[in-house]
């Protein structure tokens, strides 16, 4: 922890600077019925040491890994983060950048920008990806109203699937403008429900998560084709575990026109929910509607490589009415560490680290059924999967958070109808032992 002193001789000499004879002075052009007047309640100073004990007996309320046993995802995971991309992200020149809003003097920024743009369209199989968004529940809100620009329809369909935050964010987005947000049911295996075509007539747009919330995956193909029955509807993809797509097939390659989500799973920290990423994608032929800024490749006049902001579509840059979106900034931190992972993990070794996650989820899933666990939806999953237990289950979470295993999230506060099933989460980090402990607690 740093700190910055300033002695009363300090404070002194920059009041003189700037005309002033207190600190109170500095308040004035506040009105004094807006200033409080009393002291603040702080408690009495404390040692360096001291404050250091603080902070480790706060840190120590908090259930993390790898003191605890975590087995919760619903769209924050744990995964491993290669040392590598640890340091190199930790480096000045890639942690202090800033927006590039002069390109010949930031090639740097801009070329690791190109670069996660690049590796983007390759995992989600799309055409053109923009910078980065700030995470996936603002880049499915910014899809949304992207698709309502091009097909200039009100109205936008939305699984109910979705994950829970995302569908509040796209709510609070498209309520003040006053568009029209319809929610599809589930099916009883655990994905979104398309038979009522009618629903979707005179929509801009139709989102649907896969994996979904509920760890499901949806068939994105027969979804694509119901919506595209409508010529102009646009279909939207989200993700939140965007790692599935190093096993099963990605957005672009099942009939996606905008693929969205949280890229919070390649390299970046859970940190205790933020700063996160959110991806942005879509096909060509949509790119001048995209939101954000895009980087391009080009030459200069010597004819060496260079790199520019092809695409900056905020009201800053080009007149109010013409922008398509008001997000200020991309990622740049999260969008590199990004491009870093997979730069190092590879297309092999994503693959690799995938078939890793579905394998030991499918392991904790099917020991949670040989002990008496019911599974609800037998829709393939990936990572996660939800679990019915016994209405007495709230005790042996109780039990197991104080042998330090955090035994997944219950689901109802988000679908009342889901009482008593929770939503688990198995991940590479989550060894063998850990799994059996937990299955062997549910058991007893």
């Amino acid at each position: 922890m740093r700190y910055l002193p300033h002695t009363d001789e300090d404070i002194h000499e920059m009041l003189q600077e700037i005309g002033l004879s207190s600190l109170d002075d500095l308040f004035n052009v506040i009105p004094k019925d807006c200033r409080s007047t009393r002291e603040l309640n702080l408690p009495e100073p404390l040692t360096e040491w001291e404050l250091n004990d603080h902070m480790d007996n706060l840190a120590r309320k908090m259930a993390v890994p790898p003191e605890y046993k975590i087995f919760l995802g619903a769209g924050s995971y744990n995964h491993y983060i290669p040392e590598a991309v640890r340091q190199l992200i930790g480096r000045s020149e890639f942690y202090t950048a800033y927006t590039p809003y002069q390109p010949e003097i930031s090639q740097g920024t801009l070329q690791g920008i190109y670069e996660y743009q690049s590796l983007v369209t390759m995992l989600l199989g799309m055409d053109v990806a923009n910078a980065s968004m700030y995470d996936g529940a603002s880049a499915l809100a910014e899809a949304l109203l992207m698709a309502i620009r091009i097909t200039k329809r009100r109205k936008v369909a939305i699984s109910s699937l979705i994950h829970p935050f995302y569908r509040q964010v796209v709510t609070t987005y498209l309520s003040a403008p006053g568009y029209e947000v319809i929610e599809l049911p589930f099916q009883e295996d655990g994905t979104t429900d398309l038979s009522d075509i009618n629903i979707l007539e005179e929509c801009a747009a139709v989102a649907i998560q896969s994996p979904n919330f509920f760890g499901c995956i949806e068939d994105l193909k027969s979804h694509g084709e119901k919506i595209h029955a409508d010529q102009k509807t646009l279909f939207v993809t989200v993700f939140s575990e965007p790692l599935a797509y190093g096993l099963i097939k990605n957005p672009g390659s099942l009939g996606a026109d905008i693929a969205c989500g949280e890229g919070q799973s390649l390299g970046i920290p859970q940190s205790f929910g933020g700063p996160g990423l959110g991806i942005f994608a879509s096909k060509a032929k949509y790119l001048r509607s995209m939101p954000g800024r895009l980087v391009g490749q080009t030459k200069d006049k010597e004819g060496k490589r260079g790199f520019v902001l092809t695409l900056a579509t905020r009201e800053q840059h080009i007149r109010r009415e013409k922008a398509t979106s008001n997000i200020c900034s991309n990622q740049g931190l999260c969008a590199l560490t990004m491009a870093m992972y997979l730069a190092f993990t590879g297309g092999s070794g994503l693959r690799e680290l995938s078939a890793l996650n579905h394998d030991k989820a499918e392991y904790l899933k099917k020991g949670l059924m040989d002990v008496g666990a019911v599974i609800p939806f037998d829709t393939p999953t990936f990572n996660e999967f939800v679990v019915k237990f016994p209405p007495d289950y709230k005790s042996t979470y109780s039990r197991l958070l104080k042998k330090k295993i955090v035994a997944g999230i219950s689901i109802s506060s988000f679908y009342p109808e889901l009482a008593d099933h929770y939503l688990l989460c198995a991940t590479e980090t989550n060894s063998r032992e850990d799994m059996d402990a937990f299955i062997k607690e549910v058991k007893s």
